[in-house]
């Protein structure tokens, strides 16, 4: 059976990081991580195929080839999944749709001949059988958390990786948390389920064998869920990175809590972790008790983010406006907390009441759900009726965003960061790749684009004053054009 294997087009919004692919030399940001491991549970003599529709266009070929289409999306992607449902109707082919997309919103995509809801896992043997049989069910979906542990290795076989930006590896699912607009926990539970260290390592390994080394995403969405287990992972990685001499760098996402324990902390350093992305949502207390962000209340957030930038480790900050709680000053204590912070990665979002969720719900009951949301983080305009006047809010919210990725500002922001941050030890060389990027970025920045005078300041006091960092001081120039890009759109 031929089986093809669609991933959307990302639009353009803060994490595409659409606008620095031309500069580093890439064709995308990251790979579709799930459709590579639902290609690894298919049976191994089926011929299959991946198109990445941020690499490269879906062809008539692409489709006449195929027996059946999967697609696997986020909420972002909806536009783009349309066009792909329709077009592989228009083939006749039998179409498998998954993902959060889906998952939450089964009931809008009739058109789907097959939607599995939640993780495939537990379902794949079922629903291929009935694939090869002709004999697909409107939906799979099973009562039980998957065992993370069973789940193979991706096919990175059927992809390219060298179009990727950075490649993605997953070691847990869940969050220990509750927080009031997040559909983690709806969709994977609070009981993180981590992945044992051998199994990691030899994810690890196959992301080597394709020859990469360049930086790795790990996507949990709380890698510090079970610490416990985290680590001892840590430690093994800690072995392994010695043993194999390897220096991958890691990316991933947990919770403000991470300060919480030093030893966490240094061992994250140690086994090569770079930058953590951190929902910090709010400055304001009433806010973040209003959506139950316990982990992130009676703290100091700017003290908790400088001890992780300390440490080593850039911290990407998650902001959000919007709340039923915030005030009109919401905006100038967000922009004066981001600066005074050193959060140069700031994804400021506007509230958003996605399907699942509590908040959703909670907003259903009072009649406020206007629309169905984008699921694009920058989109402006809420899909409830917020407390805050509708026009305040959405024009603060442009404004914010505009105002922090100005390039004095944004600049100033990422000294700020320089200041407080301490590199690790080990750096590697530059590669030829980094070079070319580091000239296409001076090209860009220093000639072509607005805000010249401001990046050449910045290069050269990043070079004279935090020369160990001047490598991340290239990094951040070159995601600051960004967003800088982004921020114009909304």
């Amino acid at each position: 059976m031929n089986v093809l294997l669609i991933s959307p087009k990302t639009p353009d919004t803060f994490w595409s990081f659409s606008h620095i692919l031309r500069i580093v030399g890439k064709r995308a940001a990251f790979p579709p991580l799930g459709l590579l491991t639902v290609a690894a549970m298919l049976p191994r003599e089926w011929s299959l195929r991946v198109v990445d529709l941020n690499v490269r266009p879906l062809r008539d070929a692409d489709l006449q080839w195929a027996d059946a289409v999967f697609v696997s999306a986020m909420i972002v992607h909806e536009a783009s999944v349309r066009e792909v449902i329709a077009r592989a109707a228009a083939h006749r082919k039998p179409i498998v749709a998954g993902g959060p997309l889906f998952t939450t919103g089964a009931e809008r995509f009739p058109e789907a001949t097959s939607c599995v809801i939640g993780e495939a896992e537990n379902v794949i043997d079922a629903l291929v059988e009935d694939l090869a049989r002709g004999t697909l069910q409107p939906r799979y979906e099973s009562a039980e958390r998957a065992d993370v542990s069973k789940t193979p290795l991706p096919r990175w076989d059927l992809i390219n990786v060298n179009h990727y930006v950075t490649l993605s590896v997953q070691a847990s699912r869940g969050c220990p948390f509750d927080c009031e607009f997040c559909d983690i926990t709806a969709v994977y539970g609070r009981v993180p389920r981590v992945k044992p260290p051998e199994q990691m390592i030899a994810e690890l390994e196959a992301v080597l064998a394709t020859g990469w080394r360049g930086g790795v995403f790990v996507v949990d969405d709380n890698f510090i869920g079970n610490r416990v287990k985290t680590k001892a992972l840590l430690r093994a990685l800690i072995e392994w990175r010695a043993a194999r001499r390897i220096n991958l760098r890691f990316t991933t996402e947990a919770s403000i809590n991470l300060v919480d324990d030093p030893e966490l902390l240094d061992l994250m350093v140690q086994a090569g972790f770079a930058t953590v992305f951190v929902g910090i949502e709010s400055p304001q207390a009433e806010s973040l008790n209003e959506c139950r962000k316990v982990q992130n209340t009676k703290r100091d957030l700017v003290a908790a983010v400088r001890t992780i930038q300390n440490a080593g480790m850039e911290v990407m900050g998650g902001f959000i406006v919007g709340f039923d709680s915030d005030t009109p000053r919401i905006f100038e204590q967000q922009k004066r907390f981001i600066q005074e912070a050193g959060v140069a990665t700031a994804m400021v979002g506007m509230l958003t009441a996605l399907p699942g969720t509590r908040l959703f719900t909670r907003l259903t009951k009072e009649g406020r759900i206007v629309r169905h949301t984008t699921g694009d983080n920058l989109d402006a305009t809420p899909n409830f009726i917020p407390t805050l006047n509708l026009s305040l809010l959405t024009d603060g919210y442009r404004r914010l965003i505009r105002e922090l990725y100005a390039p004095r500002a944004y600049y100033q922001r990422a000294l700020n960061f320089l200041r407080q941050y301490t590199p690790a030890k080990r750096q590697s060389l530059p590669s030829i790749d980094d070079l070319s990027a580091l000239l296409r970025t001076m090209w860009v920045l220093g000639v072509v684009r607005r805000g010249r005078r401001s990046f050449w300041l910045f290069l050269c006091r990043a070079w004279l004053s935090h020369r160990r960092a001047f490598a991340q001081a290239v990094e951040l120039a070159i995601r600051g054009h960004h967003f800088r890009m982004v921020a114009g759109t909304i």
